[in-house]
């Protein structure tokens, strides 16, 4: 059998299509090499628009296209090893696991729904005995009243069994239907304290990302795993009953089994292979997809995307990465529906064998007419277990991919689980910087630090100013422990970070990102984050005054209680600097709980005068008993630093006091104070006489 591989789609993508086979156009055509007007013109563009849609121009075959292809991807290798006798080796531990994430989740449920599954076992081995009681005393000559005497326990038994095993049946899936989505429940609450206890620098890996989208199906599963392990679990007890009966009839009857059901069976795990490998390949073009989606239906580009006009341009795109996702599925169509056939001729071959055999032991006296009418009852239980257990088991096995993708991360957070130190630290006196250099990956990424060092004190504040790019925001999350140095040295009084507890030393850390959280949360628990304290409002309060985030709470509609969120969540929404000063006076309610670091990065970069000259003035109030770093576009805003650090491309190029950097006649910072100062329009017009 053919396995569906990465090759691109039979269908053609517009603009891609390679001259074929034919005639070469003539020196005179404008196609020719030679042509005048081919080549000895540099003006012509090289990439002319499509002659019927001047409006879309030719897709060059060596452009790029969007692929989010993540290194560590093993889902391909993993699917291609699918076979039935690898699906029914593992079998046993997908049940076992199956079962343990149901004990875990509730173990009194789980343990009836075994019990259930047993019984139904039992009970249907019953009633196909009560089957051959029934058939023995109703074939034989006489009056019918004698008949339906005879058969009368065998008739209680079959339809007790009966009735009883159709309870069970309701009673296994109410069980499962309670116990899966405490499993889900569990699996998602499970994966995001992973995904919490991994160290910052793993979001900048894309392996990272891969892992926890391969974990996040993983866990997406987890409501079927175990109505799929109960499916195998029921056609696994169903064939048990079904094959003992058989061997009691006749040894003979029970190989026959495999031929109405094996060829069925096989054909399940194949299909599943095919479709599954199918959704790896084209994983790519359905990502590329959701971004393309995305870009184009979020509230935060919807303005541009109506602006630019770029709806048909994006869409164009979308459409050809459709293509390429439908022509795999046809693909992966064709090929299961070939395989499908095979199995249904060789199923209905098994089927006539089995035919044929019943009737020569018949025929022979080998066994009587109601031994051979059980038989085939238990037959087509049999073939119906065993093709339940293959069918179900194939389904189970493509679940286990992702589980193991979940289980994975679960063990080691993606590979980057937070393992540091055991020392919990103090607000440190002295910050030791030595030697620093930081770089993100990539191969074309350069160095975000290179050999920074320098000292901070308590009760120092200090600016950190310089052009984009020049590593400032890196330098202020390696500060706050947010990444360990890779080298060179960060000593909290002397201690290295790596030795530092993570949550004690984030407890000594208050911080405004340039991206600060916008929490779905009320007025006052954006502040307070759930740190509570004996006296919370009023110290949420007091934070708040400092920035003028009161004034803002003063206008909503329920006050501190007012939910903070979109219109569409149900919340109030805020402007740009009303959220800009909720994200200052929530590190202003930390570092006055717990004083340590204080680090703003651009943290009045959408206020207003009157609200930026008010926080510069509680960044002084607050800088004793702290380490106050303030990261600044707005040079005049530097001069509230005790001290000012200028960095460019990574280095410290300038460090001393406002007034110190101001009079020097070059260097950095007087360049980036004159041009600021600087308000000179070139050819600006002047008013008419």
């Amino acid at each position: 059998m053919s396995e569906p591989n990465a090759q691109e789609p039979d269908t053609e993508e517009p603009g891609t299509k390679e001259p074929g086979p034919g005639p070469a156009p003539e020196p005179d055509h404008p196609d020719h090499p030679d042509h005048p007007d081919h080549s000895d013109h540099p003006e012509r563009p090289q990439n002319q628009d499509h002659p019927q849609n001047p409006a879309r121009p030719e897709q060059d075959e060596r452009d790029e296209e969007l692929r989010l292809r993540f290194p560590g991807d093993n889902r391909a290798k993993a699917g291609a090893s699918m076979s039935t006798a690898a699906m029914l080796r593992r079998l046993p531990h997908l049940v076992r696991r199956a079962l343990a994430l149901a004990w875990a989740a509730d173990r009194a449920s789980t343990v009836l729904l075994l019990a259930c599954q047993l019984l139904a076992g039992i009970f249907g081995a019953l009633a196909l005995y009560a089957t051959t009681g029934t058939l023995d005393a109703l074939l034989v000559p006489g009056p019918v009243a004698d008949h339906l005497h005879a058969a009368a326990p065998s008739l209680v038994l079959l339809t007790t069994a009966t009735g009883l095993r159709a309870v069970l049946g309701i009673t296994v899936v109410g069980l499962s239907g309670r116990v899966s989505p405490r499993i889900n429940r569990e699996a998602e609450l499970a994966l995001v304290a992973a995904g919490c206890a991994a160290e910052l620098k793993a979001y900048d890996e894309p392996a990272y990302n891969e892992q926890w989208e391969a974990a996040d199906r993983g866990a997406s599963t987890t409501p079927d795993l175990l109505s799929n392990a109960q499916d195998v679990i029921a056609s696994t007890v169903s064939l048990a009953a079904a094959a003992g009966v058989l061997a009691t009839l006749h040894p003979w009857l029970v190989p026959f089994l495999l031929l109405g059901s094996v060829p069925t069976g096989v054909a399940a795990v194949r299909t599943a292979r095919i479709h599954y490998l199918a959704a790896v390949t084209t994983d790519e073009d359905r990502q590329a997809l959701r971004v393309y989606r995305w870009f184009l239906v979020d509230k935060a580009r919807a303005d541009q995307v109506r602006s630019d006009q770029v709806t048909p341009f994006m869409m164009a795109k979308y459409r050809r990465a459709e293509a390429k996702i439908v022509a795999a599925t046809d693909r992966a169509t064709r090929e299961a529906a070939r395989v499908s056939l095979l199995a249904a001729l060789g199923t209905g071959a098994g089927s006539a064998l089995i035919w044929g055999t019943l009737l020569f032991l018949v025929a022979t006296g080998r066994i009587d007419l109601a031994a051979a009418g059980t038989a085939t009852f238990a037959l087509r239980t049999a073939a119906s277990g065993l093709q339940g257990v293959v069918g179900n088991g194939a389904r189970l096995y493509r679940m286990g991919l992702y589980l193991d993708d979940y289980f994975t991360f679960l063990d080691e957070a993606g590979g980057h689980r937070i393992r540091r130190g055991d020392h919990t630290p103090d607000a440190p006196a002295v910050v030791e910087v030595l030697g620093l250099s930081h770089a993100y990956p990539g191969e074309q990424q350069e160095p975000a630090l290179r050999d920074v060092s320098m000292t901070l004190r308590r009760g120092e504040v200090v600016a950190v100013i310089g052009q984009n790019g020049s590593g400032k925001s890196t330098l202020l999350k390696l500060l706050a422990g947010l990444y360990l140095p890779q080298r060179g040295q960060i000593l909290w009084d002397g201690v290295p970070v790596e030795r530092l507890d993570a949550e004690g030393m984030w407890t000594r850390v208050a911080r405004v990102p340039q991206e600060f959280a916008r929490w779905p949360l009320g007025a006052a628990e954006n502040i307070h984050l759930g740190h509570l304290t004996d006296d919370l409002m009023a110290e949420v309060e007091r934070a708040a005054r400092q920035t003028g985030f009161d004034e803002v709470v003063a206008r909503l509609r329920s006050g501190w209680r007012t939910l903070l969120a979109q219109g569409w969540w149900g919340g109030a929404e805020l402007s740009g600097g009303g959220w800009q000063r909720a994200a200052v006076a929530r590190a202003l309610y930390r570092t006055t709980r717990s004083p340590g670091l204080l680090i703003l990065d651009e943290p009045t970069s959408d206020l207003d005068p009157r609200a930026e000259h008010r926080i510069l003035h509680a960044l002084r109030a607050l800088a004793p008993g702290r380490i106050t770093l303030l990261v600044t576009h707005n040079i005049a805003n530097a001069a509230v630093a005790d001290r000012v650090i200028v960095m460019d491309a990574g280095r410290i190029v300038q460090t001393g006091t406002w007034q110190e950097l101001a009079a020097l006649e070059e260097g950095l910072f007087r360049e980036l104070l004159d041009l600021q100062r600087d308000r000179s329009i070139p050819g600006q017009r002047t008013a008419a006489p």
